[in-house]
């Protein structure tokens, strides 16, 4: 079985970034002991260099080897997105684990919130998802892709999130996780995954909703050629989670949706 852990929006400042809740969310991951660690953007809320030491040590208390980490619109602000990588890393990036295949995309554009990956990136994006393979597929970045319930009049959402999807489903991709909007979701669109996680310990939070990430659990379906078994799940910082996909899935087809 191969763990991933989602985490979003941590928001490191003095204004948003709660520590208490920070610190129940490392204790939280590292007991899941995740094989890969994925953070979907908006680690910090201006950019500043500051705040990138602050998160990248926050980051690094995180007990995982393999980390898939893009940034947000609140990174690239303030010439931001050059500190990310100068501390973070690369704001493209790429981890093949057991079976499973992250890629990870910058959606984010200088000092605008609006998401765009670009048509540049997609020969790129095709290329990580080989087509040879029958590996488990997961892209990922900061921006949703899909309209989220219960965040207000829609915004934000990628300029090319129409061709972004095309690309995905041509490329049989199985999940996509995302953030920005704070409200954790998951839609299903022809046999894809949408999951958005909420933010994982910032103040930021929206309506009835709360700090949260998101485990996925994946493993080789023995009873099926080429298929997969995931369970996702919704998880607060003091621990409790809720299953929200309990699959069966193949290139073919997707049963037992929860």
């Amino acid at each position: 079985m191969t763990r991933i852990v989602h985490l979003s929006d941590i928001h490191v400042s003095s204004a948003h970034f709660l520590t208490d809740v920070a610190e129940s969310v490392v204790q939280g991951v590292n007991e899941i002991s995740p094989d890969i660690l994925v953070i979907t953007g908006d680690l910090t809320q201006n950019g500043s260099h500051q705040e990138y030491i602050e998160a990248k040590e926050w980051i690094d208390r995180i007990d995982c080897r393999n980390k898939v980490i893009v940034p947000g619109n609140h990174d690239s602000r303030n010439v931001g997105y050059l500190l990310f990588e100068d501390i973070i890393g690369a704001r493209y990036s790429c981890c093949s684990l057991d079976g499973v295949t992250v890629v990870g995309v910058d959606s984010s554009q200088p000092d605008i919130d609006d998401g765009h990956i670009g048509r540049e990136m997609y020969g790129w994006i095709a290329e990580k998802f080989n087509p040879e393979e029958k590996d488990f597929r997961i892209f990922t970045l900061h921006h949703h892709l899909i309209p989220v319930p219960m965040t207000g009049r829609e915004e934000e959402i990628p300029e090319d999130s129409g061709d972004v999807l095309e690309l995905l489903n041509r490329c049989n991709v199985d999940l996509v996780l995302c953030g920005h909007r704070h409200v954790p979701w998951v839609w299903k669109l022809n046999d894809m995954f949408v999951l958005n996680a909420g933010t994982a310990c910032s103040n930021k939070i929206k309506a009835r909703t709360t700090q949260c990430y998101n485990l996925i659990e994946i493993e080789k379906d023995g009873e099926r050629n080429n298929g997969w078994r995931i369970r996702a799940y919704h998880v607060i910082p003091t621990g409790e989670r809720t299953l929200i996909v309990d699959t069966t899935m193949n290139k073919d087809q997707t049963e037992n949706y929860i």
